[in-house]
Order: C-alpha cells, then sequence, then structure tokens
C-alpha cells in the first residue's frame, strides 16, 4: 500500500541559503506517516492510551535535490514488515520538475506496556 501527501514549504522551514533546512525533512517524513495512519483510523493517541507506544528505531536520509520556500511536493510512504520492525520507505518528490528531493528509510517499532513487541495488529493495517 502507498499513501501520498501533498505538502508546502513554508517560508521559515529554510535556512540562510535559501533552502529547506536538513531537520525538516524528517519532520516531513514524521507527519506524512501520521497521515497515513490516520487515513486508516490509527490514532497515535489511542494507541498510547491502550498502552501501545509506537517509535522510531533508526532513520536514514539520503538528500538528492533541496527544495526551496513555497515548493510544494509529494511524500510518498510505503510500509513493509520485517520480525518486530516496521519499514517505512518515503520518498519527497519537487512537484514542479518531478525530482526526488530525499528518500528517507524509517524503522518503527511497537512497545506495549512497556515492552518490544514482536506483533501489532494496530499498524498491521498498514501493510494491506
Amino acid at each position: 500500500m502507498t499513501h501520498e501527501l501533498k505538502m508546502k514549504v513554508r517560508d521559515y522551514e529554510c535556512d540562510l541559503q535559501g533552502i529547506v533546512n536538513n531537520a525538516n525533512y524528517q519532520h516531513y517524513t514524521e507527519h506524512a506517516r501520521h497521515e497515513f495512519l490516520q487515513s486508516l483510523g490509527v490514532s497515535f493517541a489511542d494507541l498510547h492510551q491502550r498502552g501501545i507506544d509506537v517509535v522510531v528505531a533508526r532513520i536514514t536520509l539520503n538528500y538528492k535535490v533541496p527544495l526551496h520556500c513555497a515548493d510544494e511536493f509529494l511524500v510518498k510512504s510505503r510500509v513493509r514488515k520485517e520480525g518486530v520492525k516496521y519499514i517505512f520507505n518515503q520518498d519527497i518528490i519537487r512537484l514542479s520538475d518531478e525530482h526526488l528531493s530525499c528518500r528517507a528509510e524509517v524503522i518503527i517499532v511497537a512497545i506495549i506496556n512497556g515492552k518490544l513487541a514482536a506483533e501489532c495488529p494496530e499498524l498491521d493495517c498498514l501493510l494491506q
């Protein structure tokens, strides 16, 4: 399953060079993952209330071409499961020319009642 989220660069996300500061790409991918889950009816707040915390174990960002102020972009998210890990592959694509701006691999795990969980049915909806 692939999820797509369209976004736009805000001026305060850019540094003195006029390009998006590298840390903001992580914010973009996080927001897209949250929207992906919400589109399937999964709420982080609800999961937490039930003792399920979904946390990032590792993130790798590969920067390709920069985004600039007011650029519109698309975050494409796909997910697969390997053991206890849910692995998100996320591409940030600049819409004006469809160039890949950033490629991310984000590994998340579920902590249920304080323990690493091998299974998390609430997240398995992402795999359909």
